[in-house]
């Protein structure tokens, strides 16, 4: 991990954000949306983007979850300018800082067991009150505190919130005039007990020491901010402004959360959302442009954002409008460019096995090759929303075809009728050389048939023997790719199927 890198600070009036993801879980779609209202912010202001690990909850810290953050902002391709900074490499600072304040009268050392905490907060419960400190701690004597010091006393330091009826007030830019009562604010730790700072000092501390213009982060901090307006006012330092985006909900309007679906950016990843619909679609979770535009490039996002654009309410996750963007941009998507994003998915899928570069083996042990491969992926591009769905596409090409026979009989027709059709097409396929048996020619000669036979009677079985699906492409698209080999196999294994059912 690259070591932590001293903060640049610039002129305060520049536009300076932050995006301050904690590892204690790996990257939310909430939290990747929060970095693209930052980004979207400073780029249409010629503003700076920072990235803060803010690894200071040593417990509840994941493996690996700093390394996810920094591959997948880095994957989307939406880089930052300064950074990554780690909070780990500053507890130091954030003690002084700490001490500083108690020196001040504006916090305070706290001796309290756990277990006296406990017995508070479920006594609290009990009486239906808040969960708060009940200030125990707060009027200890110098003498008091030195001696416990000395003893080597357990301790924390809280933040000593002022006791009188006065409000805390401030404006968010998404929200408008927010205030809050002193006495609903709790003496908040700011340095725990094992000498690292809590996220409400670190965080403050930071954002000063880092010359942040806009604090944009998720509505969940709210409640928070009149701690950290107090600590700025403790520190006599200007406070940013502030700016809370909507939660992001389930279509019950609860909370996003993992128990109704993925809620972590890398599964989207996986499993075949490129970037740029997953920033596309991201960003209108919460934003809109006043018009009604869906699609956008990311310069037109630049160019389109707005602060007061944000909304208030929370915004639903509607997966359908995801696949339905996603979508959108497959097809946009070269046909060279999305060849080269469905192989890894086949590959994965164990429904190709690559033997060398550009050559594979299919689940039949068929030798293909890449040019053999897009011509499935060109064919199957409009049904696809997402890359992985070309693992179900594809299954018809690259695997063996097994269904039940009672699907190749078109509406009311008889079995026998279905046989005596299905053997005029192989007549038919069987009489077109290897050199014609091309899409426009086989379907020229499948119109001569259903000219005589019937147009579903002839084309129904035929689509489903060849693809053993009842949704499929058209026979004769199917048929070129398979080749007239293969597409001879299956008429005959579907005729076998027919007489013996």
């Amino acid at each position: 991990m690259a070591k932590n890198r001293k903060y640049k600070i610039n002129n305060k009036k520049d536009i300076r954000v932050r995006f301050a993801p904690s590892p204690t879980g790996y990257l939310h779609v909430g939290g990747l949306r929060t970095y693209l209202y930052n980004w979207l912010f400073a780029k249409k202001n010629n503003g700076t983007v920072i990235l803060r690990i803010e690894d200071t909850d040593r417990e509840r810290l994941v493996k690996g979850a700093t390394e996810e953050f920094i591959n997948i902002l880095k994957e989307i391709d939406l880089p930052w300018d300064e950074g990554p900074f780690f909070q780990s490499k500053n507890i130091e600072k954030y003690q002084k800082k700490a001490k500083e304040l108690v020196k001040q009268d504006r916090a305070y050392y706290c001796f309290c067991s756990k277990e006296r905490l406990d017995k508070l907060r479920k006594k609290q419960k009990e009486n239906d009150l808040p969960p708060k400190y009940d200030g125990h701690c707060r009027e200890l004597s110098q003498k008091e505190i030195e001696k416990k010091l000395n003893n080597g006393e357990p301790h924390v330091i809280r933040l000593k919130v002022p006791k009188k009826e006065e409000e805390i007030v401030f404006n968010d830019v998404v929200r408008g005039k927010i205030s809050y009562n002193l006495s609903e604010i709790d003496d908040q730790v700011l340095l725990k007990s094992d000498g690292w700072p809590t996220y409400h000092l670190a965080n403050v501390v930071d954002d000063h020491d880092m010359s942040i213009s806009h604090v944009i982060r998720g509505e969940e901090w709210l409640p928070s901010t009149p701690k950290h307006i107090l600590l700025y006012k403790h520190f006599d330092w200007k406070t940013p402004k502030f700016v809370h985006v909507p939660l992001l909900l389930n279509k019950d309007h609860s909370k996003l959360s993992k128990r109704q679906g993925d809620v972590a950016v890398g599964d989207y990843l996986e499993k075949g959302y490129l970037k740029q619909a997953l920033i596309n679609f991201l960003v209108l979770l919460g934003w809109h442009p006043g018009t009604g535009q869906e699609i956008f490039s990311l310069n037109e996002l630049i160019k389109e954002f707005s602060l007061k654009r944000i909304q208030k309410s929370g915004a639903v996750f509607d997966k359908e409008k995801l696949d339905w963007i996603n979508g959108k941009y497959i097809r946009k998507t070269s046909n060279k460019e999305l060849t080269e994003k469905c192989l890894p998915f086949l590959v994965k899928s164990k429904l190709l096995t690559k033997t060398k570069d550009d050559q594979f083996k299919t689940k039949n042990n068929q030798q293909v090759n890449k040019s053999w491969l897009k011509q499935i992926i060109i064919l199957q591009k409009d049904r696809m929303n997402k890359l992985s769905d070309i693992v179900d596409l594809s299954h018809l090409f690259l695997d063996k075809v097994n269904y039940n026979p009672e699907i190749l009989i078109w509406k009311d027709m008889s079995k026998k009728k279905v046989l005596e059709n299905l053997n005029h097409v192989y007549d038919c396929f069987q009489n077109i050389s290897d050199k014609q048996f091309k899409s426009d020619f086989i379907q020229k000669e499948l119109e001569k048939l259903s000219e005589k036979y019937g147009t579903g009677e002839i084309f129904w079985p035929t689509r489903v023997a060849l693809s053993g699906q009842k949704n499929s492409p058209q026979p004769k698209e199917i048929a070129e790719i398979l080749g007239k080999k293969i597409s001879l196999k299956r008429l005959n294994k579907a005729i076998k199927y027919l007489k013996n059912a």
